[in-house]
């Protein structure tokens, strides 16, 4: 049996996929999808891949033996789950694998903009001696008694929520896919339409897969109705916010800021309005726009628990024929 890597993490700690493969199954390693050959893509009975959707899909009709194939990651946004599940091919995620590290991740951009820190910073490192005092910034607020916004009260948002509660911030949530009585049991305030969020929110934090409800779910419209000092906060998948929304709403200060740790198209494009008055300092921008490259996710630790895990789901598959976390269960034919 033989489990294919599209795009490895790295050369020279290919020991972490073989030990969770185990014994009698056979780990196969590229650096790129695109490098993947056809006799490859024929004798693999599973595919373990992590930014190669496009590639896995391209490559669907070489697939002779795949009976399952693991996105490392928590979506699967980019794999055609009836497609493959009419051709018998299972579609899992590793979706506990980040959990904490994104929830602290997001939580850590709401914190850097409320308290000033990539401001307080930049200007430190420039005029230490003569700027030695605080600031006045649209973004620099106590977070105690605020309203923090969750978009999608899944793992990773409900893992943020309660760090949020630990801030004592007050929690609200819109989430129309998760059943009555959520509210109840968590003690959050829910809301029936993205539009009363925003309208309540000091913060939005978005933790819904890409879907297409999800798509731009933060847009102008929403941002149009949200308080002038609220920011907003992606953890999430790019394309849930609407960047030439946000940037011209930052810049009518509409709202305070925003820190996105991923973005529509990635990496992104040099000349998107909002990210050529990121690198060029543009004061109206200071302290109220952060960026990190996609990263949220990653810990040492959580690296190994996405590897680990994601090589694990596959050889359950092949060993008991068990398609854990699958995505594509309504159209599987087995």
């Amino acid at each position: 049996m033989k489990i294919l890597v599209t795009d490895r993490h790295g050369k020279g700690s290919e020991h972490i996929e073989i030990g969770a493969a185990g014994d009698g199954i056979e780990v196969e390693f590229f650096d790129q999808p695109e490098e993947v050959t056809d006799a490859a893509w024929a004798s693999a009975d599973a595919i373990v891949t992590y930014r190669g959707t496009e590639g896995v899909m391209n490559a669907v009709n070489k697939m002779q033996r795949a009976t399952i194939i693991v996105r490392g990651g928590v979506g699967f946004d980019g794999l055609d789950l009836e497609v493959l599940g009419q051709r018998g091919i299972a579609v899992s995620t590793v979706p506990d694998y980040g959990t904490t590290e994104v929830a602290d991740h997001a939580l850590s951009l709401l914190l850097a903009l409320r308290r000033g820190v990539t401001l307080y910073d930049y200007v430190m490192q420039r005029a230490a001696s003569s700027e030695w005092t605080y600031l006045p910034n649209p973004c620099i607020d106590r977070l105690r008694g605020r309203v923090f916004g969750v978009v999608g009260l899944g793992r990773i948002g409900l893992a943020a929520a309660r760090r949020a509660v630990g801030f004592d911030m007050d929690v609200a949530f819109y989430d129309p896919f998760l059943p009555d009585g959520v509210d109840l049991a968590t003690g959050f305030k829910r809301l029936a339409s993205m539009q009363e969020l925003a309208e309540i929110a000091d913060a939005v934090s978005v933790h819904t897969p890409l879907t297409a409800a999800s798509n731009n779910i933060i847009n102008a419209d929403v941002l149009g109705r949200m308080k002038a000092n609220a920011v907003v906060i992606n953890t999430s998948r790019g394309p849930t916010v609407d960047v030439d929304a946000l940037f011209t709403a930052l810049q009518d200060n509409t709202i305070a800021g925003a820190g996105l740790d991923v973005w529509p198209v990635e990496p992104p494009a040099s000349d998107h309005p909002l990210l050529q008055a990121y690198s060029a300092k543009e004061p109206w921008l200071a302290g109220r726009f952060i960026l990190s490259p996609h990263a949220a996710f990653y810990s040492p630790p959580g690296l190994f628990d996405l590897r680990s895990k994601a090589i694990a789901t596959a050889a359950l598959r092949l060993r008991t024929g068990e398609a854990r976390n699958c995505q594509n269960r309504m159209y599987l034919t087995e």
